[in-house]
């Protein structure tokens, strides 16, 4: 320990008074002085602890409802003073300002007002704290002199410390509280630009929009500024803060001996974070990595459509004019894999389906909702977890963590429509040829590459995914529907990225394939056209790619 500073004079002020009469009355044991406002002073004083007034230090009643009382040099010169500075302790003495060697302070419950349905902009205004963070900043840009406490989880380690040294903290100690201190205050700050940029008018942000991508002010968590067709949400800028909240933690990460927790934007609504669980034990990381991948690849399609997922790769997906029959095709894609995945569903559930669900140890079920005779029979499975969940909570950039840094990009949300499609091979596909091949196309954005995805109109055939060549993953793709006995002969195939060279094509012809959809683009391709036309088969290049790592 170094550089002990003695606590003599304790500024308490506070929103949130968990633990607050067990510090102060701690504080007091060691011998140091007790100031305090408003609220929290007639706590204090009721537990019989001693307490002298802001206003009694400052000479200055507490004005506009309370809306001024520590904005005061008595109390802002007691926390900015340096202590060796010959010229502040001058200052000190001729305007009669007494240190204060530690304030413990937290905020005007601004993030969870906000977080309220239906709470009003007024409120909302009122909530936010502003000598709070004014004092907060001033102890801790002082941490050389001065105990900066914003949390009551730390008072039990300060407690500790001040009796094992006589009333003092250390420099380590106060230095780690200041950092602590502004780390909170912008988090406070974020919440609140955040909040107030959704309260703001078409005029208000157009004329900000450039000054958004230059200081770092898109929010990319809030999923509001997706709506907003006169702000781009999908600009990169020039730096970002992210303001995210634990709900929960977790058993474990991806393995057991990894720690893990599950955190929400505190702006955005629905998605994985924000689904609730109406049955079932709790959820893993590894639930919500691939409840995320199949939630996003169902609210893909139009159409009513099942997927299962495994391992965050679709090992089945169905289209139909029910869910019974859409499950089925996803579930006969590979009933093997299917075992102890995640099913989503983007429509609600009924008894039909929910029956074949549990037919199978499934981890999880996802849909927008169940009906009453479908959630009794999902609930009588122990280790099933049922979740409902609305649109929403995504964001238009991708963030990849990285050593030392960040990947981000714009969220790979590009629909291929047929009228984009060009068809390149002398045999033209059928309505029903393409139908099929747009399917096998918005599966295959899903599947980890290098990706092959089979498939007929209405679900995948086979799907191959994550392998260091393409020809690899094709006839995976293919063994599997083989092994189930899907007839891949007149199927289509969808590839994420080029043909690099034509025995890819030359494979898919010993399966029958008559189609195959890929974004083009290889210094090859005359190659792998060619190969197509002696074999009869029709293809059409997107343009697009779809690599998923």
């Amino acid at each position: 320990m170094s550089e002990l500073r003695k606590i003599r004079r304790a500024l308490i002020s506070l929103s949130d008074k968990t633990d607050a009469i067990e510090f102060a009355s701690a504080l007091v044991s060691q011998g140091v002085h007790i100031i305090s406002t408003g609220g929290t002073a007639a706590a204090l004083r009721e537990a019989g602890i001693a307490v002298t007034e802001v206003s009694d230090v400052t000479g200055s009643p507490e004005i506009m409802d309370g809306r001024v009382k520590t904005l005061h040099p008595r109390i802002h010169g007691a926390l900015l003073a340096l202590r060796d500075d010959p010229g502040h302790l001058a200052a000190m003495t001729e305007h009669g300002i007494v240190p204060i060697d530690m304030i413990a302070v937290n905020l005007y419950p601004f993030e969870n007002t906000v977080a309220r349905e239906g709470v009003e902009l007024s409120e909302a205004v009122e909530n936010i704290d502003i000598g709070g963070p004014a004092m907060i900043r001033s102890a801790a840009k002082n941490w050389r002199d001065v105990a900066v406490v914003t949390d009551h989880r730390l008072y039990a380690g300060i407690i500790e410390e001040i009796n094992a040294s006589d009333g003092s903290l250390s420099l380590e100690t106060r230095k780690r509280l200041a950092t602590l201190a502004f780390s909170r205050t912008a988090a406070y700050d974020l919440a609140i630009s955040s909040y107030l940029t959704r309260h703001l008018s078409e005029a208000d942000l157009d004329f900000l929009a450039p000054l958004n991508r230059l200081q770092g002010l898109v929010f990319i968590e809030s999923e509001d500024r997706k709506t907003d067709d006169h702000v781009d949400p999908t600009e990169i800028p020039d730096s970002i803060t992210l303001e995210y909240s634990k709900t929960a933690d977790l058993r474990y990460g991806e393995n057991p001996h990894q720690k893990a927790a599950l955190f929400k934007s505190r702006f955005a609504s629905g998605g994985i974070a924000g689904a609730e669980k109406l049955h079932g034990k709790e959820m893993s990381f590894n639930n919500y990595v691939d409840a995320q991948a199949a939630w996003e690849l169902v609210s893909e399609f139009d159409e009513l459509a099942v997927a299962i997922i495994k391992h965050t790769n679709p090992s089945g997906v169905g289209i139909g004019d029910s869910n019974e029959s859409a499950y089925r095709r996803a579930l006969s894609t590979d009933p093997v894999s299917a075992f102890g995945g995640i099913v989503a569903f983007n429509r609600s559930v009924s008894l039909a389906e929910a029956a074949l669900v549990t037919e199978i140890f499934t981890e999880v079920v996802l849909a927008p909702n169940y009906d009453a005779a479908a959630l009794e029979l999902l609930r009588a499975k122990k280790n099933l977890r049922v979740l409902r969940l609305t649109a929403g909570g995504d964001t238009a950039l991708a963030l990849k963590q990285i050593s030392g840094g960040m990947l981000i990009q714009q969220k790979d949300a590009r629909v291929v429509t047929p009228d984009e499609l060009k068809v390149v091979s002398l045999k033209q596909p059928s309505d029903k040829e393409l139908e099929a091949m747009l399917f096998a196309w918005k599966v295959c954005k899903y599947v980890k590459s290098n990706a092959i995805v089979f498939a007929n109109g209405l679900q995948t055939i086979g799907v191959g995914a994550g392998q260091m060549n393409r020809v690899e993953s094709l006839r995976i793709a293919a063994m599997r529907a083989q092994r189930f006995e899907l007839p891949l002969a007149g199927s289509v195939i969808a590839s994420d990225a080029f043909f690099p060279f034509r025995d890819n094509v030359d494979e898919a012809a010993k399966f029958g394939v008559s189609g195959i959809i890929q974004p083009g683009g290889s210094i090859k391709d005359d190659e792998s056209i060619a190969a197509a036309d002696e074999h009869g088969i029709a293809m059409v290049f997107t343009g697009v790619r779809h690599f998923s790592h």
